[in-house]
């Protein structure tokens, strides 16, 4: 029977020799442009480069693998590429197995150096210190919205956004054992925590929730421990040895959560990008709608409108916003200068391209 697939094995075989010598070709070239980039002084990662790369890719696919799948390929070429001009460190919220973790490798490439961090405070410090390239954290969730530490870190960090990442969140029970029984209490990011509230309020009723820095750490901890079950991805249960006593139990099946990257340098327009901004304006009526006037009147959409409190002792408030195009375009440039000029704060954290699944 195996002589059947004898013939398209070795068709397959020899492929695969050739796929080789063109990736090593590819990967000369990229040594090449590397030292061309040291020479000048150019960052050695440029997320609108890669999403140009990957577009093209796309574009001449005539199937039939599936464009995801050709963008999850092209990603790794390219990270392993990146790898030989320099190493970039990346820094996460850890411990390791968390959904930054994930995000971070889906973004950068498992060629990536990833340095885990205890908390996003340190995150921040690590990229703004210069030890770690590069930094990516979660902002928000469709399930439960904002991750308001990150915002309170945007606001008064001089950080500047270069990508983002949006990520499928599937949320697991894990524990040492495979069933329920004897559970005294499931520890998970307070976030996850909150997007398995009907499914913990129906299985584990009366079972003590506790709050821990990462899904990753509970996961750690519920390793210890067979009384404690966490919340977290299949990658956690891997590393930690655990058990899915219950797979994806997070009680919206859409559950995603976007995260951004923040770098040293900002990205160039690709024609699919975002700006975002924190603003604030003057405590007097009609206020706000003199601060959004300029993004209608230059015909620029708004897909996001967060605000937080400024945290100045007073009711006063800071407003997140997202907005469709780059800085450099000409109508959200003019809109941004308009706004510069109404806003009592007015701070732009980046222009990027947005995600592409």
């Amino acid at each position: 029977m195996d002589t059947d697939f004898l013939p398209l094995r070795e068709r397959i075989d020899a492929l695969d020799q050739q796929l080789l010598d063109l990736l090593n070709q590819r990967a000369r070239l990229a040594q090449e442009i590397g030292r061309l980039k040291h020479r000048l002084g150019l960052p050695v990662f440029r997320p609108e480069r890669e999403r140009e790369v990957i577009e093209k890719v796309q574009s001449a696919n005539s199937g039939p693998l599936l464009d995801d799948g050709l963008a999850a390929v092209w990603r790794e070429i390219m990270s392993a590429c990146r790898a030989l001009e320099a190493r970039q460190l990346v820094a996460f919220l850890g411990p390791e197995g968390t959904y930054s973790e994930e995000a971070a490798r889906r973004f950068f490439g498992s060629s990536g150096d990833f340095v885990a961090c205890a908390n996003l405070d340190e995150v921040f410090r690590k990229q703004l210190s210069g030890a770690c390239a590069y930094a990516i954290v979660a902002i928000e969730n469709s399930t439960e919205g904002a991750v308001a530490r990150t915002l309170d870190l945007l606001l008064t960090h001089p950080v500047q956004i270069c990508g983002e990442i949006s990520l499928a969140i599937h949320h697991n029970l894990l524990r040492k054992h495979p069933g329920l029984d004897g559970i005294s209490a499931v520890l998970a990011h307070p976030q996850a925590l909150s997007q398995c509230r009907q499914w913990l309020d129906t299985h584990l009723p009366g079972v003590e929730r506790r709050a821990v820095s990462s899904n990753a750490e509970g996961a750690r901890l519920a390793a210890a421990d067979e009384r404690l079950a966490a919340l977290a991805g299949e990658q956690a249960a891997s590393l930690y040895g655990l058990h899915v006593a219950a797979a994806h139990i997070q009680d919206e099946v859409e559950n995603r959560t976007r995260f951004i990257v923040l770098g040293p340098h900002g990205a160039k327009p690709t024609g699919h990008d975002r700006t975002s901004l924190i603003l604030a304006v003057p405590n007097r009526a009609g206020a706000m709608v003199a601060m959004l006037k300029p993004l209608a009147d230059h015909g620029v959409s708004m897909t996001r409108f967060e605000s937080r409190p400024a945290r100045s002792g007073g009711w006063e408030y800071v407003f997140y916003v997202d907005i469709e195009g780059h800085s450099e375009d000409s109508a959200v440039h003019a809109a941004l200068e308009d706004l510069r000029d109404r806003c009592a704060f007015f701070k732009q954290l980046g222009s990027y391209p947005v995600w592409q699944d």
